[in-house]
């Protein structure tokens, strides 16, 4: 069985509505030295229709349990981490002396499977939904294995494949507005064969572009597949302005690093995580979780 099937076992195997939390597994979103360093509710609501999108309720007491950053656990170890990790991504969209292009459009990958990118897709937008400026949409662009439908609970619908694909569906329409204030979702939607080359269309790049664009205060993190199992997230990289890059401690080989990182040399800003660390004893964010997306 692989990580995200046993998290995705555990995170399922939680009580809906526990008396109380558990203690969720701790985590670690350690920052690599030497490593170059959302759409708000108005995009909720689909154009000249005037409906709304879904509106989710993610269940966030068993969100919590299983070790993820939830608005009531502010102080927590994982969030204090997050807060370190997503410093540097707020300065480049905020600005810094060489503009970087579509620096609000960051991509969570890893070189390979069950490495944590899942989780730190998810914790990394729960953090910047904290912001007293920032809006954040989350996009499930693993569109071969879309997890974020099981962390979270979120229903089958149409997604990010379907608007590609449906010049007559809007955005709008496809949006997941929750319960956690600032946070949107966007679903993979339908898989599609040709997913690649979708990613690469015309159609893609205004789109990413109107997110970009759009609204000043938003930032958009998606969850993209491994860089060495598919060719989508290849393509996604080389129209996006940043890239957190996850690597498992102790257990990514180094030359699967290597190979990964060369796939993704145009992009501007690349940081690097590692995660699952253990017995890290002069590193201010060394601890360990037990699992990984």
């Amino acid at each position: 069985m692989s990580l995200i099937e046993k998290a995705v076992e555990r995170l399922e195997g939680l009580p809906k509505q526990p008396d109380r939390a558990g203690a969720g597994a701790h985590s670690s979103s350690l920052l690599v030295p030497g490593v170059e360093a959302g759409i708000d509710s108005n995009m909720a609501h689909s154009g000249s229709s005037g409906s709304e999108s879904r509106r989710i309720d993610i269940d966030l007491v068993r969100l919590r349990a299983a070790g993820f950053i939830t608005p009531d656990t502010p102080g927590s170890l994982t969030a204090e981490e997050f807060r370190v990790l997503k410093r540097p991504l707020l300065a480049n969209v905020m600005g810094p002396a060489a503009p970087i292009r579509n620096a609000n459009l960051i991509m969570v990958t890893s070189a390979l499977p069950g490495e944590g990118k899942s989780f730190t897709a998810v914790n990394l937008a729960m953090s910047i939904a904290m912001e007293l400026d920032r809006t954040v949409l989350l996009v499930d662009a693993d569109v071969a294995r879309p997890s974020l439908p099981r962390v979270l609970g979120l229903p089958e619908q149409k997604g990010l494949m379907d608007v590609l694909q449906d010049k007559s569906l809007k955005l709008s329409d496809v949006l997941l507005r929750s319960n956690i204030d600032k946070l949107t979702i966007l679903t993979a939607g339908t898989q599609d064969a040709h997913a690649t080359e979708l990613l690469a269309s015309e159609v893609m790049g205004r789109l990413l572009n109107e997110m970009a664009r759009r609204y000043p205060d938003r930032v958009i993190i998606f969850d993209s597949p491994p860089l060495l199992m598919t060719t989508e997230a290849r393509v996604l990289a080389t129209r996006l302005g940043q890239i957190v890059f996850v690597v498992r401690a102790e257990q990514t080989p180094q030359s699967a690093v290597k190979e990964a990182l060369a796939t993704i040399e145009t992009c501007p800003v690349k940081l690097m995580v590692l995660n699952q660390t253990r017995n890290v004893e002069h590193v201010a964010y060394g601890y360990e979780y037990g699992y990984g997306y």
